[in-house]
């Protein structure tokens, strides 16, 4: 009945497998990587190794957590854990608003290709069909979400692939429209780094926001059968999915495509491509693309928000409704409320100045990163105790802890980088006050409600939770 508050197992495996390989696809990929190539040339291939090697440990990290011990709250529970309560609710607030604010970004994408397809229907009014759709297939079963993201993933994988086969063809020149040798673009327009290596640390952070996302496996998984099994497998693939759908393709594309074409950032890097290959309607198939692309990342967006503030709920850190679930295994009223939130902002983006709108969105500028460095501290520490206790771990991070303590120094230099950088400074001082009030009302609340609890009682409470994980997998 209504009132429960445990979520249910509702995802089967074909979900969790196939959000697991696409879940790293965002729009980003298919539009915004063109502006990446207009930024760095030849060498943003650099960037994508350099973002998705992080983004490939940082996986590993939370894998090793994830699969001990799964969690809706996924790092949010493992920072409380590891690192204090402060901290579980600071990132856990942080990355709900980080996804509610992805909603109307999403929304306004995918009504500007339906409005460009029928011009009847106001922009608004796709927005607003786009979202309410989205927010119902959330509301009554978790199988829901899953199914929806499976057929949206898969058409996401079965596009890359079959971009990746079309510009195989043209650059060794089988196709009518192709190169002899495409590869010698990618040093023959001012070298492979013509702008320099501090363009290529530029792109970097723009490739870095389109892998936000790949997380979200860790959180599916916990509403599934066996999720340390299936947690296991998603942070092992995830070198193989980098690998093929980032890199891969943005190499087709420099292969085709001259770096300093004005095409590149205005209509994206797919359709550029296509153009140069010579494939017949080129925008009206990558906007068909885009638009489910954009429809998963906001239907992911629901979930995820929704889970996360579910997550906080059940540790005392939001109101007590959020983690009341449906007969269904639902939490129907932090779906609502991460929704309200989005419609809000919805509104918002057509109602008032684009100044404010662009406000907002610089608070999550930088969020990414201090979820990455967070799980990658909350790792660190709790592996530390594990260790101490000879627990087992299904997943294991490469060359701990040196691999780990890499990552936590990498981070603050990018984020340095930004603070020197006119393009992101703006985005890291307004991502900066947010952390800094979420971090002191966190400190207040919990101060609030009693110290943390003692360092051995936090293990203990791991420590038993991961026994229990084992032996519900060996049973």
């Amino acid at each position: 009945m209504a009132g429960d508050s445990q979520l249910s197992a509702g995802l089967k495996d074909r979900h969790v497998t196939m959000i697991s390989i696409a879940g790293v696809i965002g729009a980003g990929l298919f539009v915004g990587s063109g502006t990446a190539i207009a930024t760095a040339g030849p060498g943003v291939l650099l960037a994508y190794a350099f973002a998705g090697l992080l983004v490939v440990l940082v996986m590993r990290m939370l894998g090793e957590m994830a699969a001990a011990t799964p969690d809706s709250g996924s790092f949010s529970t493992y920072a409380d854990r590891a690192i204090g309560r402060w901290a579980g609710f600071s990132v856990g607030w942080l990355y709900w608003w980080f996804w509610v604010l992805v909603i109307p970004v999403e929304a306004t994408a995918a009504a500007t290709i339906l409005n460009s397809w029928i011009t009847a229907v106001p922009q608004w009014a796709w927005a607003l069909v786009i979202t309410i759709l989205l927010t119902v297939t959330n509301l009554f079963n978790v199988a829901n979400y899953g199914e929806f993201e499976f057929w949206f993933a898969l058409l996401k994988v079965v596009a890359i692939v079959a971009f990746i086969a079309i510009g195989v063809l043209a650059v060794l020149g089988i196709l009518p429209g192709g190169q002899v040798s495409g590869v010698s673009r990618l040093w023959d327009t001012g070298g492979f780094l013509p702008n320099g290596v501090g363009a290529v640390v530029a792109a970097v952070l723009v490739t870095m926001f389109s892998f936000m996302g790949t997380e979200i496996v860790t959180i599916a998984a916990a509403e599934s059968e066996n999720p340390a099994e299936k947690i296991g497998r998603a942070t092992r693939s995830v070198i193989w999915r980098i690998s093929v759908f980032y890199l891969a393709s943005i190499l087709l594309v420099v292969a085709l495509v001259p770096w300093d074409d004005p095409a590149l950032p205005e209509n994206g890097s797919y359709q550029t491509a296509l153009d140069a290959i010579g494939v017949p309607g080129a925008k009206l198939i990558v906007d068909v693309v885009v638009l489910v692309a954009v429809a998963s990342c906001l239907n992911s967006a629901l979930y995820t928000a929704s889970r996360m503030i579910y997550s906080l709920g059940r540790r005392g850190q939001a109101p007590r409704a959020v983690m009341r679930t449906t007969a269904g295994g639902v939490p129907r009223i932090a779906v609502l409320a991460s929704t309200a939130v989005g419609f809000l902002t919805v509104i918002a983006n057509y109602v008032f100045p684009e100044e404010v709108f662009s406000t907002l969105l610089a608070t999550s500028g930088a969020i990414a990163l201090l979820v990455y460095l967070v799980i990658a501290v909350s790792q660190l520490r709790m592996r530390r105790r594990l260790e101490r206790e000879d627990v087992a771990l299904p997943v294991r991070m490469w060359a701990y802890p040196v691999l780990t303590w890499a990552v936590i120094v990498v981070i603050p230099v990018m984020l340095v980088y930004m603070a020197f950088r006119e393009g992101s400074r703006f985005d890291l001082a307004m991502t900066a006050l947010i952390a800094a009030v979420v971090v002191v009302v966190g400190i207040v609340l919990t101060r609030r409600a009693g110290p943390d609890p003692a360092p051995q009682s936090q293990e203990g409470s791991v420590s038993s939770e991961v026994r229990s994980s084992e032996a519900n997998r060996s049973s």
